[in-house]
C-alpha cells in the first residue's frame, strides 16, 4: 500500500522533568539537535518590525514542542548594525533593538525550565570600528597603545598611499582601510577581512586574550550553556602579515590554509579557553565556526582539549548526490574518530541559500544562489535531505524556518538590501538577506505573525502558507515532519549515538544504511527505486509503496526503517 508515514509528536514534558533531562543528561552535545535563531527575523516583541529577544522567548515553548535540545542564537550584542550585529561595540551590553541584560536572563532561565540549552554567538575575530578600543585608537593616534590591539601598519608607496599587503576582504575590495590622523592627514591602515567597519583584533596582544578570557566568563555565569565561535579559523595571522600572492577572489570555503585563516595558533587560543569553560557545571560547549579546506583541518578544532564541535560545512556544500554524500559521511566520521569528537550535519544557515532553493537548482552553482528554481523539486529534496541528516551519527542542526521548508526569497528589490557584501561588489555574493526574511507564524496579519509592525526585510506574497499556524495538525507537512523525525530520533537508541554507519547494497543513486536496529534509505534520483522492505516503516519524507517484502521508494524520498 502506498503510505506517508508520520509518527506522533513529542510529549510535552513539564517543568520539572524538563529541569531534570538537562541536568543529568551527560554528554548532551554528541548527538545534540541545536536549533539556530537568527533574532531579527525570529519574532518581534514590540511591533518595531524588527525580531528581539523577548520575542524569541516568547516563542521558546514553540521549539521545545518541535523536539530540539538547544538554541543557538545569532548575535545580539550592542552594534551599529554594519553586518547584522557580526560588528561587536560591547560584548557585555545587549543591543536596545533586541532588548536588554534582564531580557536575556529571563530568555536562558526560561529556556532552561522548559528543557532547553542556550549557546550564544562570539565574535573574537574582529570588533565593530564603534568598539572603544578602536575609537580611542583613532583618536590617539599612531604610535598609541590601543593600535596594537588591531592591526595597523603603514602603507607602501612613496606616501603610504597602498595597503600593507594584498590581501582581499571576504566581502569584496581591499582588506585594509586608510585612516584619517587626527591632524587631518592621511595615515595608517588597518586590517579588516570582512567590512570596513569590522577591524581585526590582533591576538598576538595579550590584552586581546584576557578581555575575551573576561567575556567568557561574564556570559558563563549568566547561565548560558556555550558559544558558537564566528570565524574560528580566524584570529591568528602569520607572522608578518605576508602576501597571498594571489588575487582570485576570496571566499570562506578555499582550498588552502592562507596567512590569514586556519592558522595553527588558533588551538594555543582554544586549549586556554576550554581550561575556562570546564570549570563550570552543566557540560557546557564550544562550537566552532570554521570554514577549513578539509574536514582533515576541521578535526584538528575538536581534539579532546580543545573545543567540543565544529560545522561540518564540506557536508552542507555537498549535493544531492548518492555517490558524493557516501564520500562526504566517511571522510567526515573517519576524520572525527580519531579525536573522539562527534560529526556534525547542517544544509542552511544565515549565511547561506536556504538548501531547500539550493537543491531546487542544478548542481555545481554553489552555496549561495540567485534563482529559485524547481519550488516543488527543491522541497522534496529538501525533505529528504533533512531525514538523511539526522539519520546519521552526531549532532544536528536546523536552521530557523527550515522546518517550514521556506525556500530563499530571491527577489527581494535592491534597495531593501542589508547585506555589506551585496555593496561591495565582488568578495561572496551578497545576497544573505535572502535567507534572513523573518519567518511566518500565522496565516494573515502584518508581517504573518513575526509582529504586529510589519518586517525588517518584505515577507512573499504567499508566505502565510508556509507558517507555523498552515502546518501544524497537517499530515504530511513539513513542520509535522520535522517534529515527528525529531520524536523518532529521541526514541531510537541508534539514532545520532555512535560514530559508524553499516553501509548496505543499494540500488545506484541510492544511499542504505544500518545503525543497529535502525536502517535508513535515500533515494536522491529522480525515478523511483525498489529496495527490500527492512521492517517496520518509522517515517518517510515522501511516498513508498511495500508489497512481497520490498518496498518502492518515490524519487527524492529518504525513508526510516526499525527492525526491531
Amino acid at each position: 500500500m502506498s503510505q506517508q508515514h508520520s509518527a506522533a509528536p513529542a510529549p510535552t514534558p513539564t517543568t520539572d522533568s524538563a529541569v531534570a533531562t538537562v541536568a543529568r543528561r551527560r554528554d548532551w552535545w554528541r548527538d545534540a539537535v541545536i536549533y539556530q535563531v537568527y533574532p531579527r527575523s525570529f519574532a518581534d516583541s514590540n511591533g518595531d518590525g524588527m525580531g528581539d529577544l523577548e520575542g524569541i522567548r516568547s516563542r521558546l515553548p514553540y521549539l521545545r514542542d518541535l523536539g530540539v535540545d538547544a538554541v543557538w542564537l545569532s548575535p545580539f550584542y550592542a552594534s551599529p548594525q554594519a553586518d547584522a550585529g557580526y560588528d561587536v561595540a560591547d560584548y557585555r551590553a545587549v543591543d536596545p533593538m533586541f532588548g536588554t541584560l534582564l531580557d536575556a536572563d529571563a530568555l536562558i532561565r526560561d529556556a532552561r525550565a522548559l528543557g532547553l540549552r542556550i549557546i550564544v554567538d562570539l565574535v573574537p575575530n574582529h570588533s565593530s570600528d564603534q568598539h572603544e578600543w578602536f575609537k580611542r585608537a583613532l583618536a590617539e593616534g599612531p604610535g598609541s597603545p590601543l593600535r596594537e590591539r588591531y592591526h595597523f601598519r603603514p602603507g607602501k608607496g612613496e606616501n603610504g598611499e597602498l595597503p600593507p599587503n594584498d590581501w582581499e576582504s571576504i566581502f569584496g575590495g581591499p582588506a585594509w582601510t586608510r585612516v584619517t590622523e587626527p591632524d587631518g592627514t592621511p595615515g595608517e591602515w588597518y586590517l579588516h577581512l570582512f567590512a570596513p567597519e569590522q577591524p581585526d583584533f590582533n591576538w598576538e596582544h595579550p590584552a586581546v586574550g584576557d578581555e575575551f578570557r573576561s567575556i567568557l566568563r561574564f556570559w558563563l555565569d549568566m547561565g548560558v550553556d556555550g558559544f558558537r565561535i564566528d570565524v574560528a579559523h580566524g584570529m591568528v595571522k602569520a607572522a608578518g602579515l605576508p602576501d597571498l600572492g594571489a588575487h582570485d577572489e576570496m571566499r570562506l570555503l578555499g582550498n588552502d590554509v592562507t596567512p590569514f585563516f586556519d592558522q595553527d595558533g588558533v588551538h594555543d587560543i582554544y586549549r586556554q579557553w576550554r581550561l575556562i569553560l570546564d570549570e563550570y557545571s552543566g557540560e557546557r560547549i564550544f562550537v566552532a565556526e570554521a570554514w577549513t579546506p578539509t574536514v582533515e583541518r576541521t578535526a584538528n578544532y575538536v581534539r579532546p582539549d580543545e573545543l567540543h564541535q565544529a560545522f561540518n560545512f564540506q557536508y552542507l556544500a555537498t549535493h544531492w548526490d548518492a555517490a558524493e554524500l557516501r564520500e562526504v559521511v566517511d571522510r567526515t566520521l573517519d576524520s572525527m574518530r580519531p579525536v573522539g569528537a562527534p560529526a556534525t550535519w547542517v544544509l542552511s544557515n544565515h549565511d547561506v541559500t536556504r538548501h531547500a532553493t539550493r537543491f531546487a537548482n542544478p548542481a555545481g552553482l554553489g552555496t549561495q544562489i540567485r534563482e529559485a528554481g524547481d519550488r516543488e523539486l527543491g522541497l522534496r529534496r529538501a525533505r529528504a535531505a533533512t531525514l538523511l541528516m539526522l539519520a546519521l551519527p552526531g549532532s544536528a542542526y536546523v536552521y530557523q524556518g527550515e522546518e517550514l521548508g521556506l525556500p530563499d526569497v530571491v527577489d527581494l528589490p535592491d534597495e531593501v538590501r542589508q547585506d555589506p557584501a551585496y555593496f561591495r561588489g565582488a568578495g561572496q555574493d551578497g545576497f544573505r538577506d535572502g535567507c534572513r526574511v523573518p519567518i511566518p507564524w500565522t496565516r494573515e496579519g502584518s508581517s504573518y505573525g513575526f509582529g504586529d509592525g510589519g518586517s525588517w526585510l518584505p515577507q512573499p506574497e504567499g508566505w502565510g502558507e508556509l507558517s507555523v499556524e498552515a502546518q501544524t495538525g497537517v499530515p504530511g507537512s513539513t513542520l509535522e515532519m520535522y517534529r515527528s523525525a525529531l520524536a523518532v530520533r529521541r526514541e531510537q537508541a541508534d539514532l545520532g549515538a555512535g560514530d559508524a554507519v553499516e553501509w548496505l547494497t543499494a540500488p545506484e543513486g541510492v544511499l542504505a544504511f544500518r545503525r543497529g536496529d535502525f536502517v535508513c534509505v535515500a533515494n536522491t534520483t529522480g525515478a523511483p527505486v525498489t529496495v527490500p522492505g527492512y521492517g517496520r516503516v518509522l517515517i518517510t519524507s515522501g511516498e513508498v509503496e511495500e508489497t512481497g517484502g520490498e518496498a518502492v521508494v518515490a524519487a527524492d524520498t529518504t525513508v526510516w526503517w526499525t527492525t526491531a
